[in-house]
């Protein structure tokens, strides 16, 4: 069960810093699809072979020549990681640990509503616009791909590797809705909630960089993120995205019951 009004306001509320965030990706994406073009892709790849450890560090390594691959590479590396990540994490913290923390829980308690339809409207406002900026950043790239490159995307491919983005987004979303749960205080909240995912990214840069610490790989969350596998057209691809989405469930899950659970400064 879900407040509709709550739901309505919510999605209101948000839609400026969502369309904030689309814009940016409006901006990016489009440049990167036409630097597919091969003078351009000549430069990066001098780039590359310049800063090879710099690149490597962001995944922006091309191991293809289609324009799957480079996209995997220079919008699945960094872009489409970062962006996003930002968006859901200050979005988790706005919906529950802001509220509390400024004591404006105090009114949406006095509603009619308990505390379980009010947390199950603010994970609902979170899958709605998460789910709204990998949509609207998929269907750019695609759309940019076919005016720019006609035929040259595999979208099946593509929209799969963005099914994979969303559920990355949404476990480290979850990430930060669980921290916004547990703690009263946005300084907290945001202490967890960020500091976690930015953890597991610097793990993720160091395990790009080398041998040496190609092992890291394993104790990051972005290592589940089959986009290598699936531009490459590997098969075994669903069990890394399925496990995703079920960290994105257990922690959700967990959030909604130590809110409905806790005692509330109020």
């Amino acid at each position: 069960m879900i407040s509709l009004p709550l739901l309505k306001k919510e999605l209101k509320t948000n839609i400026k810093i969502l369309f904030i965030f689309m814009a940016i990706l409006s901006l990016y994406v489009p440049i990167i699809v036409y630097m597919f073009d091969p003078k351009l892709a000549e430069m990066l790849k001098a780039f590359e072979e310049t800063m090879p450890g710099m690149m490597a560090a962001f995944g922006m390594v091309v191991s293809g020549s289609d324009l799957i691959s480079f996209l995997n590479s220079y919008l699945f590396g960094f872009i489409l990681l970062i962006f996003p990540m930002i968006f859901t994490i200050m979005l988790a913290n706005k919906l529950v640990a802001n509220y509390v923390d400024s004591g404006s829980m105090v009114c949406m308690l006095a509603s009619p509503n308990k505390r379980s339809k009010i947390i199950a409207t603010q994970i609902l406002v979170m899958l709605i616009n998460i789910f709204i900026l990998i949509f609207y950043s998929t269907a750019i790239a695609i759309v940019t791909s076919e005016m720019l490159f006609p035929g040259d995307l595999n979208i099946k491919n593509y929209i799969l590797m963005n099914v994979g983005l969303f559920a990355l987004h949404l476990a480290i979303s979850g990430i930060a809705f669980l921290a916004s749960c547990i703690f009263n205080e946005t300084k907290n909240s945001y202490l967890f909630g960020v500091g976690i995912p930015i953890v597991f990214f610097l793990i993720k840069m160091l395990a790009n960089m080398g041998e040496e610490l190609k092992n890291l790989k394993y104790a990051t969350i972005f290592t589940l993120l089959p986009t290598d596998k699936i531009a490459s057209g590997e098969t075994d691809v669903l069990l890394p995205i399925v496990i995703l989405f079920a960290i994105a469930i257990c922690l959700y899950a967990a959030g909604a019951y130590i809110f409905t659970k806790k005692d509330l400064p109020i």
